[in-house]
């Protein structure tokens, strides 16, 4: 038996290229106007967070996530112009979405902290700062980790996560710190006498603040020193000199002044039993 095919080129072109050329072109069109105008829309946005000043990790994160939702949006656009059933697609990109999210969930608890840590900015580039038990100045934040670095120079990152789920201790968040030393003497020495040097050594050092005020007192009496507590006022960023100039002061001028400041000692008595 032989089978004939007759292809009239009027009928294909009417009921095949026309039709379907049609919906191709359309849903180019849709899809390559859809970008240009996800992609003004971003820029246009951006600006205007920019004006608006706000965080550039933010902005530059919300920019990411809209252009991607417009660019998702004008796909299945364009996809159903061509007549495809994009609830389907919907549905098949959410149960991916779903399936992506439970194998990274870690990563996206990170992403989530990194969020929150951006909108709410607990600290910012610069800060020292103590998170997930690190402490060092805040280098760089991004989506997913915090990077400090440590005074010896260290560059360490923390996932976002252990960052926003623990405790964070801000140094530089106030204009002022005060300094808390404890410094012990002998109960032999003149109580009054260390007092009054600890006071001098302390309002004549250009860099401790006149308000608010310092404190001075008798704080304990230890097992084998009387311990003053000395905590003086100043500005966040002379911290650290301020303490080791102190520090360095007040043991020198105790030994010039005969100041005992007692360590830890233990005596021992040897008794011998006679026959």
């Amino acid at each position: 038996m032989n089978w004939t095919f007759t292809i009239n080129p009027q009928q294909l072109w009417e009921t095949y290229i026309l039709p379907w050329g049609t919906q191709i072109v359309l849903a180019l069109l849709i899809f390559i106007i859809g970008r240009m105008l996800a992609g003004f829309v971003t820029r246009t946005t951006t600006k205007a967070l920019e004006r608006a000043r706000l965080d550039p990790i933010l902005i530059s994160f919300l920019a990411t996530v809209m252009n991607s939702t417009l660019v998702l949006l004008v796909i299945v656009f364009a996809l159903s112009q061509l007549g495809l059933d994009t609830t389907s697609l919907v549905a098949l990109l959410g149960a991916a979405g779903l399936a992506v999210g439970l194998a990274l969930k870690d990563s996206l608890s990170h992403f989530a902290a990194g969020v929150m840590l951006i909108v709410f900015r607990p600290f910012k580039l610069g800060d020292y700062v103590e998170v997930g038990g690190v402490a060092g100045s805040v280098d760089k934040i991004t989506i997913f980790s915090t990077r400090l670095k440590t005074p010896d120079n260290k560059v360490v990152t923390v996932p976002n996560g252990n960052v926003f789920g623990n405790t964070m201790i801000n140094y530089s968040e106030e204009a002022t710190r005060r300094i808390d030393m404890v410094i012990g003497i002998s109960y032999g020495s003149d109580l009054l006498k260390a007092k009054s040097i600890l006071e001098e050594l302390v309002k004549d050092h250009d860099k401790v603040l006149k308000d608010p005020a310092y404190k001075i007192a008798v704080s304990e009496l230890a097992d084998s020193s009387v311990n003053f507590i000395v905590r003086p006022w100043v500005k966040a960023e002379d911290y650290w000199d301020v303490r080791f100039q102190l520090t360095e002061s007040i043991k020198l001028r105790f030994d010039a002044e005969g100041i005992e400041i007692p360590f830890p000692q233990m005596d021992v008595h040897w008794h011998k039993d006679v026959a």
